[in-house]
């Protein structure tokens, strides 16, 4: 059987539906009433998806006046997270996705770049959604640098960019995996898990053409790879 992608609901999804289905798994979209543990129990990965600000009471921060939270989707996603970051769960996070991952683990981040931040450039391209919007630094020897492919340009990876928030400090155990020429990060992930990758682009719109197609492959091989290993363990029936 393919390996079961869960999907965090949001206004979006049928490109990330595509592109779990194109790399070998089978989407099913959550639900923010869904209980957490049963949710694990029954998927082999996690996609946490983009959407609006995760409320920066989660960190200690109060709200900027730009910020926009869904409390539903903070309530269920954050725990959610962590549960699965705790499992060794393969989890693949984008943009709001990657925020709730940072600040699950323990980390903070940056309400509103431009408000914050000096920089030229620009993070919120809204259309067209595949349109590269500016580079990104992936960092060598990453999990995240190992899907791109031997022959892609690691200094100079283009990616489309939809966001005006980001990682800030970054969550104990992870590290960082790619920045953009301003220096604000674009990629996060955990050394010690099997797969826990993060980016603040949005690697699905780009099914059509296959930029980041490695990327949802390894994601849905370690799934596979986690029902391999859940399947294995599980004690064989006898029947008397």
């Amino acid at each position: 059987m393919k390996p079961i992608i869960g999907v965090t609901p949001c206004s979006r999804l049928d490109d990330y539906l595509e592109s779990v289905k194109r790399a070998g798994g089978e989407p099913v979209v959550l639900s923010n009433d869904d209980d957490v543990a049963a949710t694990l129990g029954r998927v082999d990965g996690v996609l946490l998806t983009g959407g609006p600000d995760v409320d920066p009471a989660h960190y200690g921060h109060t709200a900027h006046a730009s910020t926009k939270i869904d409390a539903a989707r903070d309530g269920f996603e954050i725990p959610l997270s962590r549960e699965a970051v705790a499992r060794d769960m393969p989890v693949f996070a984008i943009c709001r996705g990657v925020q709730v991952l940072n600040v699950a683990a323990g980390g903070t981040l940056v309400q509103d770049i431009p408000s914050e931040l000096k920089t030229t450039v620009n993070h919120s391209v809204q259309e067209p959604k595949h349109a590269p919007a500016h580079g990104v630094r992936v960092s060598a020897g990453t999990k995240l640098a190992s899907t791109l492919g031997s022959s892609a340009p690691l200094d100079a990876c283009s990616v489309n960019s939809r966001h005006h928030q980001a990682v800030a400090d970054v969550a104990p155990s992870f590290v960082v995996s790619a920045v953009s020429d301003d220096g604000i990060i674009e990629a996060i992930e955990r050394p010690s898990s099997h797969f826990c990758v993060g980016v603040q682009w949005h690697p699905e719109n780009f099914w059509k053409t296959g930029e980041f197609d490695g990327l949802f492959r390894a994601f849905v091989d370690a799934a596979r790879e986690k029902r391999r290993h859940r399947q294995g363990s599980e004690p064989t029936q006898i029947s008397t």
